[in-house]
């Protein structure tokens, strides 16, 4: 079932929107870039964790936490 509804965006981001996508499938590209931004697939996710892998100071900060105590954690 389709909702309707009434959003703002800036002026810029409206008028490359208008530019790129046609008229009559705004709608659709709206709710895919909205679903994707929300639902992230597994590659887009295991991109993005490897490129902050990557990071030094990402890498820098486990190694800061690798002496933590854990026992008595759950698993």
């Amino acid at each position: 079932m389709a909702i309707r509804l009434n959003i703002t965006m800036e002026e810029g981001v409206y008028r490359r929107l208008k530019e790129t996508v046609p008229p009559k499938k705004m709608s659709a590209f709206i709710n895919a870039a909205v679903r994707e931004k929300l639902y992230p697939d597994k590659k887009t996710l295991d991109d993005a964790y490897r490129a902050a892998s990557r990071e030094r100071w990402r890498r820098s900060l486990a190694q800061e936490w690798s002496a933590t105590e854990a026992e008595g954690w759950p698993d």
